[in-house]
């Protein structure tokens, strides 16, 4: 896919490069299965497969990015210091979009919330924030119990899909007894329990 220049001054080749200098051989890996997955879905439930494409490649940028460059950014630029409190599971989403928006001069805000949410999710998720949510859940090289039965979700209902995700993905951090971010907490509530406003 050629990308039209309106989301990234980058050809996909080079927003690729671009993001591959940046982490290991593995995460890189990921990111191309993310992408694919996330093209597909967004094919499948009518959102844009170039803003998809984009914010897939670019949604784990800032993974392997080390811990004292986050707790710079967050000190220094005015986010809730309450982060602090939590680590890169978090980080490399909600301030990792802030250097993608630096570093790789991506402007549009749909893209940069997809990226923003795309471990914890949110109440509020557009198309493009649910298709990075579940993509990055259930790419091709992903590999744990329950992830099957995710991607026949995912190609049914993808409100189901994002509902699925959160209730494991809460399972797994309250057995591993890990801190909850609060806005994980603020998905399942609304996608799990029930869409009450």
């Amino acid at each position: 896919m050629d990308f039209s220049g309106k989301y990234t001054t980058f050809k996909r080749e080079e927003l690729m490069q671009e993001v591959q200098m940046h982490m290991s051989e593995r995460r890189f890996a990921h990111v191309l299965g993310v992408e694919k997955m996330a093209i597909a879905l967004a094919a499948k439930y009518g959102e844009s497969e170039e803003k998809a494409s984009i914010a897939a490649l670019t949604h784990d940028y800032a993974k392997e990015r080390p811990d004292e460059e986050f707790e710079l950014i967050i000190k220094r630029d005015g986010y809730d210091q309450d982060l602090l409190n939590y680590g890169n599971a978090i980080w490399h989403g909600l301030v990792g979009a802030s250097m993608v928006q630096r570093e790789l001069g991506i402007e549009d805000e749909e893209i940069l919330e997809a990226i923003r949410l795309h471990t914890t999710g949110a109440a509020k998720m557009s198309l493009l924030d649910k298709i990075i949510y579940v993509a990055d859940y259930i790419e091709p090289g992903r590999n744990f119990p329950g992830v099957k039965e995710a991607r026949e979700i995912a190609l049914i209902d993808l409100d189901e899909a994002v509902a699925y995700e959160t209730k494991h993905t809460l399972q797994h951090l309250i057995e591993q007894e890990q801190k909850i971010y609060p806005k994980t907490i603020e998905t399942y509530n609304y996608w799990v329990v029930g869409k009450v406003d």
